[in-house]
């Protein structure tokens, strides 16, 4: 994306995917209480309230008035046929949330053409336009370009290098960054972050490409070492002063010389922060 062009993109929203969610479950739970009706006994309970007690009645046919009256006792009765009652007055609210559901799910349809307005241009006619969204990958390529100056790692200290090229810390580190990279999903190694004028460099700053949100993740991978184990502790608490908080946009993943970080442990995390979101 051009810098000449740079502005505000439209944030992502889990709006129709939370509602493609919910129209899903409707027709579910909704065929599931038609079949309970459709196996029900015949006819309709009609309950009699007033300030002292309540009464049952069956009517077998929309004509009567007042119905049969069920005794409290007979509860197998009674259970089936106000179970009945309620599956049919659930059935009509779900007919008439799914026909509002599928009509606002039509508009989903517009996203993807915004999105592509711009993204299916080349990159020539792109550097004119200022889009107001464009598609995940444009996004993605657009966040790993934005440049930046991580910590430097001596030529003379311990260092591994990842498929990528890019030098890291730990075996552990190498490993999360190998997880990530065979997923395709974009991090930055010690990218710089600004805390209140204080610059920290968070292990990895992960996108979640969909959310088209920055998680960090801090590896703390010596927490048998006393020293090490407090400035983490400062860093976390630092973090969570400031709006960065475990489980929302903060991960932390921890080991021991004795309990090391498993590769297993990752592809949960990952699958967890980035894929089934």
């Amino acid at each position: 994306m051009s810098k000449r062009n740079k502005n505000r993109i439209m944030q992502q929203t889990d709006l129709y995917e939370e509602a493609r969610r919910r129209y899903q479950e409707i027709i579910e739970v909704k065929q599931e209480k038609e079949v309970s009706v459709a196996k029900s006994l015949p006819g309709k309970i009609h309950i009699a309230s007033t300030k002292d007690r309540t009464q049952f009645y069956l009517r077998k046919s929309p004509e009567e008035k007042t119905g049969r009256y069920i005794s409290k006792s007979d509860k197998t009765r009674l259970k089936a046929y106000i179970q009945k009652d309620y599956d049919e007055k659930v059935i009509k609210l779900l007919d008439k949330e799914e026909r509002i559901l599928g009509r606002f799910l039509k508009g989903a349809d517009y996203t993807d053409c915004i999105q592509r307005l711009y993204s299916d241009n080349t990159d020539e006619v792109k550097a004119f336009i200022a889009p107001v969204d464009i598609t995940d990958e444009d996004y993605k390529k657009a966040w790993m370009n934005m440049q930046y100056r991580g910590k430097e790692i001596s030529d003379y200290v311990q260092f591994y290098k990842t498929n990528r090229k890019e030098r890291v810390r730990s075996k552990s580190e190498l490993n999360i960054a190998n997880a990530l990279a065979a997923k395709g999903i974009p991090y930055k190694y010690e990218c710089p972050l600004d805390i209140n004028g204080i610059c920290v460099y968070p292990d990895f700053t992960v996108l979640n490409v969909r959310k088209r949100k920055q998680i960090y993740w801090e590896h703390r991978g010596m927490m048998d070492d006393k020293d090490y184990a407090r400035n983490s502790v400062m860093k976390i608490k630092m973090y969570m002063k400031n709006g960065i908080f475990v489980g929302r946009n903060l991960i932390i993943t921890e080991e021991t010389s004795a309990n090391p970080l498993g590769t297993d442990e990752i592809e949960a995390v990952i699958r967890e922060y980035f894929i089934n979101v």
